[in-house]
């Protein structure tokens, strides 16, 4: 398999457990996630996703399990270790800094993973590699029309469309999304299904999200988790089908709305 296959498996994860004293939250939970692919974590609230997605991106150590990214162990690695393997991450509240413009942002992000201190004198906004590097991932994300604007000024939905294009700055190949729709309105849902949809092509998606609508619309493969266990994984003609899965959470399948 070629390293730009599009069916790569990018990160791997197997038994994943964590434990808070006696609380199991996670256990022996298995994730893989292939190039080309999003891949939703789904559960109710308490279900363990976040723990979950903690453990993936570093923030979190498991108590058991490995984890590997491009066949290489990465378990023991910080978050920051990770971004710089190529792992990149957003979190459910807004990570950005409302001051500076969307470019601004976006190529502080892609400066991040090409630091040069002998060049302590150059000017930053004359780093052309970064300003074309951001360009790009601002257009990528959606937000080409909207470069030169404060980000404080933003949309709440912009606001996380720029988060994206930050992570996407720092050339990470797998993307950790953490509720990414949470709080948006039917047209920013609308907005950031689609940079969604088109983001995957070389990279990997891992997505936490309850919008049911926005899961089914863009994931290739759901995992559904319950009481920190995976309950089912599949593809979401399978999950939508689950017996098991619509009376642990969905309700019936007349609930879908998709």
């Amino acid at each position: 398999m070629s390293q730009t296959s599009k069916n790569e498996v990018l990160l791997e994860a197997r038994k994943l457990t964590r434990r808070f004293g006696g609380l199991v939250a996670n256990q022996d939970i298995d994730v893989t996630l292939e190039r080309g692919m999003i891949h939703v974590l789904l559960g109710p609230n308490g279900a363990g996703k976040s723990t979950c997605i903690n453990m993936l991106s570093g923030d979190l150590p498991p108590s058991e399990g490995e984890i590997r990214y491009l066949g290489k162990d990465i378990t023991r690695l910080s978050a920051a270790q990770r971004s710089q393997e190529g792992i990149g991450r957003s979190y459910q509240r807004t990570n950005i800094f409302p001051q500076f413009t969307v470019l601004e942002n976006v190529r502080l992000a892609a400066q991040s993973r090409r630091q040069q201190p002998w060049r302590i004198f150059s000017k930053a906004m004359e780093q052309q590699w970064a300003l074309e590097k951001a360009r790009a991932c601002i257009e990528e994300a959606g937000l080409g029309r909207r470069v030169d604007w404060l980000s404080g000024v933003l949309s709440h939905g912009e606001q996380r469309q720029l988060e994206i294009a930050m992570v996407l700055a720092t050339d990470a190949q797998v993307l950790l999304l953490d509720e990414p729709l949470a709080g948006m309105g039917s047209e920013e849902s609308a907005s950031m299904v689609a940079v969604l949809k088109r983001l995957p092509q070389t990279r990997g998606i891992l997505l936490v999200e309850h919008d049911m609508d926005a899961v089914f619309a863009v994931a290739d493969r759901i995992t559904v988790m319950v009481n920190g266990q995976l309950l089912e994984c599949g593809p979401p003609a399978q999950i939508k089908a689950s017996v098991a899965v619509q009376q642990a959470y969905l309700g019936t399948e007349d609930s879908f709305h998709v």
